[in-house]
């Protein structure tokens, strides 16, 4: 059943109950985003759980999540809609021999030959969904601008076949890894909601939820370890992600500590590049000689 939010409180629990602990600015957003109809832009360091906001939207809410996954070249066809040309030239060859132009034009440029990409698979959706789309950074300015009609009217303008009106508004959620500069013209239309790292009590909090039978004490060390290899100057830096399925695997390796050895072994679930494995291990493995509490 769809949720329907009435208060900041109900936002954060309903989150909550579906295993993403919100900041407070958080729930904040997200229920101005759900109340006001208005799109989000969600920036902030690859891995602090941009995309992973609008999945547990979605499942709060209740709604299908329908996601634009973005990359360089990426253009109207892809993200819109384009016309299914065999089916087009089908019906062409099928039109009874001396038929007007005027009236295979008519047949041909229907919505039954129209192929829906995301953006028109969310305006035209009957019931209300979640739309993200993810690593805008990653597309040109060209791009931004043919999304401005749909973040400003929930409408999609199609020449052959006219305006195309959203039956219902979808909550719309922008997230950006901040690799570049996005226009003024797209922020406009959107919130705007900074994720950054969460603080250590915060990301205790988040591992503790997801692998509630870690020893108190193992949970700890990790989210300090964490915060250490956080610190150094990495190409990549450890997601929460990263974190949840590190304590994971030492609940699973039956892990009393997080010494140098344990350190050393499963060093490669949180550090994904080379370079970075060997800064890691000699700036922080050597920290880690003692006993847990000692």
């Amino acid at each position: 059943m769809a949720a329907a939010p009435t208060s900041v409180s109900d936002v954060d629990q309903g989150l909550r109950s579906v295993g993403y602990l919100p900041a407070d600015s958080t729930a904040l957003v997200s229920y101005l985003a759900a109340s006001l109809g208005k799109p989000v832009l969600v920036e902030g360091p690859a891995g602090v759980g941009k995309t992973e906001l609008a999945k547990a939207l979605s499942r709060y809410l209740g709604r299908t999540l329908i996601r634009l996954q973005c990359y360089e070249g990426l253009d109207e066809a892809k993200a819109l809609y384009e016309w299914n040309y065999r089916k087009q030239l089908l019906r062409i060859q099928a039109e009874a021999e001396g038929t007007g132009w005027s009236d295979v034009q008519e047949d041909i440029f229907g919505e039954e030959f129209l192929l829906e990409r995301p953006l028109m698979a969310a305006i035209s959706s009957p019931e209300p969904v979640v739309l993200l789309i993810d690593e805008i950074d990653k597309t040109d300015q060209e791009f931004e601008a043919l999304l401005l009609e749909v973040l400003s009217d929930f409408q999609i303008s199609i020449p052959e076949l006219g305006r195309v009106e959203a039956k219902t508004r979808p909550v719309v959620l922008l997230t950006s890894n901040n690799t570049r500069e996005l226009t003024e013209a797209l922020k406009r239309r959107c919130l705007y909601l900074w994720l950054d790292y969460p603080s250590l009590e915060h990301e205790l909090e988040i591992v503790r939820l997801h692998a509630p039978e870690l020893d108190e004490r193992v949970a700890r060390k990790l989210v300090e370890v964490i915060a250490m290899v956080r610190d150094l100057d990495l190409k990549k830096p450890p997601s929460i992600a990263e974190s949840i399925d590190w304590a994971r695997a030492l609940l699973l390796l039956g892990a009393e500590d997080i010494d140098e050895r344990v350190f050393k072994d499963t060093l490669s679930l949180i550090v994904k590049h080379r370079t970075d494995l060997d800064i890691v291990a000699e700036r922080v493995g050597v920290k880690l000689t003692n006993p847990l509490g000692a």
